[in-house]
């Protein structure tokens, strides 16, 4: 059986990144008739035999720690956030496909066991010389995806290492002409600066997507399926009214980027 064609295909670092970033643009591609699919990466249940201090802090931050074995917490924990991921792309209309590398805070390096990602510093920093072969592992993982009319990849705003990873497998796997890059929101609030650094107008061309009524509430929405995020990352449901709202008035919309 031929593979099933997409429009458009998002590729979100976690689960959360594509609804948090341009799900009012994946709502309006639905609700054209459009054939969208979520694609997050970093969705895997490792097996770990402990946990480091700072996935126990985010653990706790979300609200879904446990006094479980480390496994089976972190198995609860994927699972909580696949719910939610579920839902969210269910609000946008949209297909998703959850895949199995684990987010960095679980990955011990591959000949120590320590885990290289335990503080802020780490996991907003370079991506481990450890972790050279992640991209190819990802590159062989989209190379199987059906093949979009375009694809749609984080900017890398934040400098997350699980974002920097999409974007340059991505870059490997697909045609320049295909892919277009998403303003990892809230990133982009917080470190508007960066934005500068990342793009400038001989190489990049930007493009606003205004958003209907519809499709702010939409992403709003699907936002707020992320239950356990909301509070980490907006003090609350009020507080992500507030900021998105601000955020989407400020923009015009979405805006994505091609290289020129």
């Amino acid at each position: 059986m031929p593979k099933q064609p997409y429009d458009s295909i998002y590729l979100s670092p976690h689960l959360d990144d594509v609804p948090l970033s341009c799900g009012g643009q994946v709502y309006q591609e639905t609700s054209a008739g459009r054939r969208v699919l979520v694609v997050t990466l970093v969705a895997g249940r490792p097996t770990l035999d402990r946990l480091s201090h700072y996935a126990q802090y985010l653990h706790q931050s979300w609200g879904l720690d446990s006094d479980l074995p480390p496994t089976q917490a972190v198995a609860g924990v994927v699972n909580a956030r696949r719910a939610e991921d579920a839902a969210a792309c269910h609000r946008l209309g949209a297909d998703y496909r959850h895949w199995e590398l684990p987010d960095c805070v679980y990955r011990p390096h591959p000949e120590t066991g320590e885990f290289m990602y335990t503080s802020n510093e780490d996991i907003f920093g370079e991506v481990h010389p450890a972790e050279a072969g992640l991209v190819t592992r990802l590159v062989e993982w989209m190379a199987a995806l059906p093949r979009p009319g375009r694809v749609l990849v984080p900017l890398t705003l934040g400098h997350h290492v699980d974002h920097q990873l999409t974007r340059a497998a991505a870059e490997l796997c697909f045609p320049p002409a295909l892919i277009r890059y998403y303003e990892d929101y809230p990133y982009v609030q917080w470190h508007p600066q960066q934005l500068d650094n990342l793009v400038n107008e001989s190489e990049w061309q930007p493009e606003i997507i205004p958003l209907t009524a519809a499709a702010r509430l939409a992403r709003l929405e699907a936002i707020a399926a992320y239950e356990s995020q909301l509070a980490m990352l907006f003090g609350g449901r009020a507080g992500l009214e507030a900021q998105l709202m601000a955020q989407i008035a400020a923009t015009g919309g979405e805006r994505i980027w091609r290289r020129a």
